[in-house]
């Protein structure tokens, strides 16, 4: 049977995050695999993937901040706030100096309330809002407040013979789970009158796993037929790399898994990886109280 843990991943462009899951199902040998956060299809980069039990440990990796790299092009507003839509308007950007182009960053960075982009997964009465847009509706959603704590612009080229007149900008953005690329690209555009989109994604970082040595989706299909082992990560080790954790002897972990509480020990924070003696995941816990509350408890392997 296939190793329960985490599977990094670098998505390529054109895929789906579920064209990845599918694929990565038929290489491991079991349909129990997901994921950690959608990756559009044009964008690439570092994709978490559950295997067996570990599918339970991705709640916890949705919420972390995640870091991009990007290419924003100002000068052109497109319907889906990235290249992937029909352009809307076409703006000259001769006009635009430095000074004013990082004024605006600096008015996107920190905390926010950000609109996020219409053909965002949000649902809308029931409805995925992309599927409402691609249906011709017209979908207004709600702003939400988001943490941008890092908007840098590496550097910037003119690309006079597209549209008016556009400006492309490389970008790095650090942000906070439930943060649209899509809409800082559009908001900066907004901010600076000359509307824009995103034309390139990649997510370099979540959490405390990077892209770093991640392998592809090629490089994978190669490893499994050549016969050998993909780099899962072990439960255990996968929590530590992410998570504070809380040491448990064998009479604490089995009282876990028999639905008891133990009294708070160590970090007072709502997410401890409790591992048990072998290097046994045995529960993530809440230990915000006086007593541990158990937010999920993993069957021994």
């Amino acid at each position: 049977m296939t190793d329960d843990g985490l599977l990094l991943v670098d998505k390529p462009a054109g895929w789906t995050s579920h064209d990845v899951v599918a694929r990565t199902r038929r290489l491991v040998g079991t349909r129990r695999v997901g994921h950690a956060g959608t990756l559009d299809p044009m964008a690439t980069g570092l994709l978490v993937l559950g295997v067996n039990r570990a599918t339970k440990l991705l709640t916890f990796l949705v919420g972390c901040d995640k870091t991009y790299t990007a290419t924003i092009r100002l000068g052109q507003a497109t319907v889906t706030d990235d290249a992937e839509g029909d352009i809307t308007a076409t703006v000259a950007t001769a006009q635009l100096d430095a000074g004013a182009v990082s004024d605006a960053v600096a008015r996107l960075t920190g905390s926010i309330q950000q609109v996020p982009s219409s053909v965002s997964a949000i649902k809308v009465d029931g409805k995925r809002a992309y599927a409402k847009v691609r249906r011709g509706d017209e979908v207004k959603l709600a702003a939400r407040p988001v943490t941008v704590s890092t908007f840098e612009i590496r550097s910037s080229t003119p690309r006079p013979e597209i549209g008016d007149g556009a400006l492309d900008l490389e970008v790095e953005v650090e942000v906070s789970s439930g943060t649209y690329v899509r809409a800082l690209a559009r908001d900066l555009g907004d901010l600076l009158g000359v509307g824009g989109h995103l034309i390139a994604l990649r997510r370099t970082r979540v959490g405390r796993y990077t892209i770093d040595g991640v392998p592809t989706m090629d490089e994978l299909n190669k490893a499994h037929h050549a016969d050998e082992p993909l780099n899962i990560l072990p439960m255990a080790q996968a929590a530590r790399e992410q998570f504070p954790v809380r040491e448990l002897d064998e009479a604490q972990a089995r009282a876990l898994r028999y639905g008891q509480k133990l009294a708070s020990s160590g970090p007072r924070i709502d997410v401890v990886a409790a591992i048990g003696p072998d290097e046994d995941l045995v529960a993530i816990l809440d230990q915000t109280g006086e007593r541990a509350v158990s937010k999920v408890v993993f069957p021994a392997g």
